[in-house]
């Protein structure tokens, strides 16, 4: 029995490389053509090492949760209280979304915003991770009411939408040039809205 060659690529380096073509680009307008360039492999060496674009995807997304986005989590479960958490995290968004050292924005947003309708279920996968966050979120603030932070009662639901909604927001302001400076600037806004006991 012969033995195939052995990859001639760093897998993970190639992984990340691919997280900032498609985080740059969009799942759908991020080809094969412009995967591989990036990836710096051939399309036959794409397709043995992560099966098909679709799944190169979830990897990406996977490995971006684990590390460029990581620090949102992070933010919600290190802050000793409810408001710190939220401050944290937006303020953190406001840098990171604005590091010149990768692409602008955040992939989980933007990753699936203009697709036809069979990369329908990747924007299906964007959207419950999205839908996580702001779940957490909302717990956050629930720990905020029990924790007597905030106003007993605060409508959790409608304020983890307005958290969402505004960190989408900064998200695309981000793509379009906003600087950390003015995201700060909305975080802080975004924080004057928050109930107070």
């Amino acid at each position: 029995m012969t033995r195939g060659r052995p990859r001639s690529f760093d897998r993970d380096a190639a992984l990340d490389k691919a997280l900032r073509v498609f985080w740059r680009y969009g799942y759908e307008p991020a080809s094969i053509a412009a995967l591989t360039d990036g990836m710096g492999i051939r399309p036959a060496s794409l397709y043995a090492a992560f099966g098909d674009k679709r799944r190169l995807f979830s990897e990406a997304v996977t490995r971006y949760q684990a590390t460029y986005g990581a620090f949102v989590g992070v933010a919600l479960a290190e802050e000793p209280t409810a408001r710190g958490a939220i401050e944290r995290m937006l303020h953190e968004i406001a840098v990171n979304y604005t590091d010149p050292s990768q692409p602008p924005g955040c992939l989980i947003i933007s990753g699936a915003i203009n697709h036809g309708p069979d990369a329908a279920e990747v924007e299906d996968e964007l959207r419950a991770i999205r839908a996580r966050s702001r779940a957490a979120v909302a717990e956050r603030l629930r720990q905020g009411v029990a924790n007597r932070e905030l106003p007993e009662d605060a409508d959790i639901d409608a304020l983890a939408d307005f958290i969402a909604a505004v960190v989408r927001g900064m998200s695309r302001s981000a793509q379009d040039g906003a600087t950390a400076e003015e995201l700060r600037a909305v975080a802080d806004l975004a924080m004057n809205a928050l109930p107070r006991r």
